[in-house]
């Protein structure tokens, strides 16, 4: 038999917002995960990112900011 190594996560992004954010950083929350969200300026003040361990904010504003797959 072989012996598999098992890295644990220690930190998880989540590119996801509402309900769905919300339900993946509680179980982060769980397991002792950090959680980081993603958010644009109209969604700063949302559940999941004052539920998340930190916050990533992305340019722009609305649904598009999270479509930009231009990072700076």
């Amino acid at each position: 038999m072989s012996s598999t190594s098992h890295r644990r996560i220690n930190r998880i992004l989540i590119a996801n917002r509402g309900e769905i954010a919300v339900r993946v950083i509680k179980t982060c929350k769980l397991r002792a995960i950090e959680s980081v969200a993603i958010c644009s300026s109209e969604d700063s003040d949302a559940l999941h990112v004052r539920l998340a361990d930190h916050v990533a904010h992305l340019n722009g504003s609305g649904s598009a900011a999270y479509l930009n797959v231009y990072v700076q």
